[in-house]
């Protein structure tokens, strides 16, 4: 929990996430954030081209129960957001957006447990195994029973856990915004990924 008394903490961390590349960063209530169970099955029903990569991924993950649990032990959380054009989401380049939406989840997370913080917890979006780890046949945790190769960058994503992004966005301010290159012309074609670090 972030005492009043530590309001300078909380925009220091809102500061690091923009520094670290995000568009915009806010602090929100952990009881505002929406858990839901259908959309963590959507993961597997129909299943996700990522589903079983990796270890922060389900079926390997323990989905909504285990994020209400993290609640707990949280009051607060820093949400972030990437703006980028839609033609990226929609090509190659968008798994750089993803490798730095994890990044900078990590870097939030590291940053609050160097302050104290020691139940942070990051999460972000996309199956790391295809960010990080496409080169490999395997996920190392999974395969080998190894340390993950990219551990001090790579987070769960949200999907698994069953959070409602579009609700996050929501109660942090924002639109959400997803569309496909060319819808809405004349107007910038733009996209948003978002990612949560758990404050406590």
């Amino acid at each position: 929990m972030i005492p009043i008394g530590d309001k300078f903490i909380v925009e220091d961390l809102i500061q690091l996430a923009c520094r670290l590349g995000a568009s915009s960063a806010a602090v929100i209530q952990a009881e505002d954030i929406s858990v839901e169970e259908d959309l963590a099955r959507l993961c597997q029903y129909p299943p996700c081209e990522s589903y079983g990569l990796s270890a922060s991924c389900p079926p390997h993950v323990a989905g909504p129960s285990r994020f209400r649990e993290l609640l707990k032990d949280c009051s607060q959380a820093v949400v972030f957001k990437i703006d980028v054009p839609s033609e990226i989401l929609f090509s190659n380049e968008r798994g750089e957006v993803f490798e730095l939406l994890h990044e900078i989840a990590a870097g939030v997370e590291q940053a609050a447990v160097r302050l104290g913080y020691l139940h942070s917890r990051g999460f972000a979006g996309g199956s790391c195994k295809r960010i990080f780890c496409r080169d490999h046949p395997r996920c190392r945790v999974l395969g080998e029973g190894g340390e993950c190769r990219n551990a001090d960058r790579a987070r769960p994503s949200m999907s698994g856990f069953g959070v409602n992004v579009s609700k996050l966005m929501r109660v942090a301010g924002w639109t959400l915004r997803w569309r496909s290159p060319g819808a809405g012309k004349g107007e910038a074609s733009l996209g948003t990924v978002c990612g949560l670090v758990l404050i406590g």
